[in-house]
């Protein structure tokens, strides 16, 4: 760092040329209205109490320069800590400090001298410092910081930002992220979009798009066929200039770029000449690379050319199969429409050999099974995800009870707003975005433990806030607040932690806990499949979890009907026109066997409904009249389920209701005995749901809805005569000593 030899020299016309147009342009920029005087100068005097560049002790009438780490002088900094020790709130002691004096004064602490660079990069620097303050996320500069970065320029000379890498050799580390940063910001301001093109990537900031907390330049030079670049580059670019705009922080863009880096590959290592000339592709070419694709999902090998974040080769899934064949076919297909392909010599054939990407049905995730949702719900285990898994507290088991409770998407709660919840009727209801299907601001009701837990959280979000800037939140900053912030790059509390960071402390707990494969979007298909299962209808799942259309809904129904099967066969008792109404015909203790109960069962499928069940006589199914004159209680085709309680329910309040009304005695006695069989059904229905664990299930259920025949619940019934025939050869002494519920 002491030499002062140049890294860069404009030696040639087109340089300085262009060095000097840059300088004009930015010259022009600092001048603006919108930038502030202080920015412009040679000797940049930065107020000790600046909004983004303070470099005074917060404690008031300090006039010391704070550390590098925090917000107040060191000599401050030591007082607060033994004050927090003995439970001082950060805001108390900023109100109760008194100013310290300093052994070695520091008073250029917020001056930056830029005199002695070099007028481009003085003027690079400037604007640097001022495209800075304009982010909503941003690190925080230390004054100690950019004197050194001016020092590093004005030694070595450097002619500008953007011709310095900042991850070279000649650049201190602790300088990297600034340098870096301004050089992004250069690039904007430099060069056009098409400039951007012919340098193999696309600034999205050329569209008025930035990514939350992503660079904005997207790096195209991977793809290493320039037709093949420059197709990803439109399309790219017809992506960021349509009206609805890229969602879900850019993740189409990183698949389009996906894609083309993996065909780009291939080609590079089996095309002729690497792939370079489109004219020499042929439709071979194209299936051979499908070929090597699906071997590659099927064996679980490694990507030609992606890797994870630590580096390794990424493995190729069906998913990632999907995402590359969609979205490589959708660049080449616009290609074909307008003609570029045509213009650059690419044969159709060998776009239209590449197939459709089809959804892996292997990625659909199931319920938590029981012991492992009663593990997700231990007390004892959530206190070790708070404590070992979250020592900074932020949040991560709030998270996921909310996640339990509400099944939401684990981003709908992770982006929580502080002001989150509220009553209304009495009621408690959690305000929400459901981003993915375009629902802003959905209210759904909550349990009151949860309500409660939620309060504590904004409690704790409000102190830290209080103790970083030594006052509480103003109404303005309230709303913006998340729920569950960041502490990185958010001074405000307006960013919410990371999925990845609640994924990988999350799968931390579960490996801890040795529960195999789980992850926590399986607790929304828990809730949905519950909600299924208590009487709630697909288009009430639908509309209450936010879902884009309704498949997933009806796997809940497939996965709750068969949660529920084993049980359907234990359900059924004698209906009221058997020779024993009421009487538990197939329980567990009563040893029937699977096979029997499965000859008993009757296909509803050929059966029509009926007043409080289903006939299933088959001259009546066909449409023909009853010949009982629709005499249904008395009748041995007529079926009862557990989801007729309710209708008798209602029956018997009829049947009672007249009996006391009845103008004398004897009248009462005789509907109540008319009335005594039917009303033995239900009590030995009540019984035999209670005794499985049904009974809420079967009370929570309404009249039927035509839709809810094709539903397993509907669809499974036993003849009364049969059952009842089934109770009675099992009419034993022994038998009949015990209690079979």
């Amino acid at each position: 760092m002491g030499s002062t030899s140049p890294l860069h020299v404009l030696a040639d016309p087109v340089r300085a040329r262009r060095a000097r147009d840059r300088l004009e342009v930015l010259t022009a920029l600092l001048g603006g209205p919108s930038v502030d005087p202080l920015y412009r100068d040679s000797v940049i005097e930065i107020p000790e109490d600046h909004p983004v560049y303070r470099w005074g002790c917060k404690v008031a009438s300090c006039g010391n320069a704070k550390s590098s780490r925090r917000d107040i002088c060191s000599p401050h900094e030591r007082e607060w800590l033994r004050a927090r020790r003995e439970g001082v709130t950060r805001r108390a002691f900023l109100n109760d400090a008194r100013p310290v004096e300093v052994r070695r004064p520091d008073p250029a602490a917020g001056t930056l001298d830029l005199r002695g660079l070099l007028p481009l990069t003085r003027a690079e620097f400037q604007w640097g410092l001022f495209a800075h303050t304009q982010q909503a996320s941003r690190y925080d500069w230390h004054a100690s910081e950019l004197r050194a970065v001016v020092r590093f320029l004005r030694n070595h000379r450097v002619t500008s930002l953007l011709e310095l890498a900042p991850a070279s050799e000649h650049v201190p580390t602790r300088l990297v992220g600034v340098l870096r940063e301004i050089s992004a910001e250069l690039r904007i301001v430099y060069f056009t979009p098409e400039e951007t093109k012919e340098a193999g990537y696309i600034e999205t900031e050329h569209f008025g798009v930035r990514f939350h907390r992503s660079r904005s330049d997207f790096d195209l030079t991977p793809v290493s066929q320039r037709w093949l670049r420059d197709l990803l580059w439109d399309h790219l670019a017809d992506r960021l200039r349509s009206p609805q705009g890229p969602t879900r922080r850019g993740g189409l863009l990183f698949h389009d770029r996906r894609a083309c880096t993996e065909l780009s590959a291939f080609l590079e290592a089996v095309a002729p000449g690497g792939g370079h000339d489109p004219a020499l592709l042929t439709e071979e070419h194209m299936r051979r690379y499908v070929a090597d694709h699906n071997k590659r999902v099927r064996e679980g090998l490694p990507s030609l050319a992606i890797r994870a974040v630590n580096g390794k080769p990424s493995v190729v899934t069906g998913n990632t199969r999907r995402f590359t064949f969609n979205h490589a076919r959708a660049i080449l297909r616009d290609a074909l429409d307008s003609g570029e392909a045509e213009r650059i010599g690419l044969p159709r054939t060998f776009i239209t050999a590449l197939p459709y990407g089809k959804k892996p049905v292997e990625g659909r995730r199931n319920p938590f099974p029981d012991e492992v949702a009663q593990a997700l719900s231990d007390e004892g285990n959530l206190g070790q995800l708070a404590e070992r898994h979250d020592p900074s507290d932020c949040g991560i088991r709030d998270a996921w009870e909310a996640l339990v409770f509400t099944g939401r998407r684990c981003t709908e709660v992770l982006n929580l707003r502080l002001e989150c919840v509220s009553r209304h009727g009495g009621l408690p209801l959690l305000w929400h975005d459901q981003t993915k299907v375009g629902n802003y601001g959905e209210a759904i009701r909550i349990p009151e433990q949860l309500y409660l837990r939620i309060k504590e959280r904004q409690l704790t979000t409000i102190a830290r806030f209080e103790d970083r800037h030594g006052r509480p939140p103003t109404p303005a900053e309230t709303k913006q607040m998340a729920l569950f912030p960041t502490r990185d790059r958010n001074p405000h509390g307006r960013d919410s932690i990371s999925y990845t960071l609640f994924r990988d402390r999350f799968q931390q707990w579960i490996n801890e806990l040795d529960l195999g494969r789980c992850v926590a979007h399986q607790a929304r298909h828990t809730l949905a499949t519950n909600l299924l299962r208590h009487g709630a209808g697909l288009h009430h799942i639908k509309q209450y979890l936010g879902q884009v259309s309704g498949r997933m809904a009806e796997h809940y129904a497939r996965v709750a009907s068969c949660e529920i099967e084993d049980v359907l066969h234990h359900v059924w008792v004698a209906g009221p026109g058997s020779a024993h109404p009421g009487k538990l015909l197939t329980s567990p203790t009563q040893g029937m066997s699977r096979e029997a109960a499965r000859a008993m069962a009757v296909d509803l499928s050929r059966s029509t409904p009926a007043e409080g069940g289903l006939c299933t006589f088959q001259p009546v199914v066909r449409g023909d009249a009853c010949p009982w004159q629709l005499n249904c209680e008395g009748c041995d085709k007529f079926v009862m389920s557990g989801a007729d309680l309710l209708y008798w329910h209602r029956k018997r309040e009829q049947w009672r209701s007249l009996a006391e009304r009845a103008p004398d005695d004897a009248t009462a006695d005789y509907l109540h005995q008319v009335f005594e069989p039917t009303s033995q059904a239900i009590d030995g229905l009540e019984k035999a749901l209670a005794a499985l664990g049904l009974l809420d299930q079967a009370l929570a259920m309404d009249l039927r809805r035509p839709q809810d025949y094709f539903q397993r619940l509907w669809s499974i019934a036993f003849r009364a005569s049969d059952l009842a025939a089934a109770g009675e050869q099992d009419d034993d002494p022994d038998r009949q000593s015990e209690d079979p519920r």
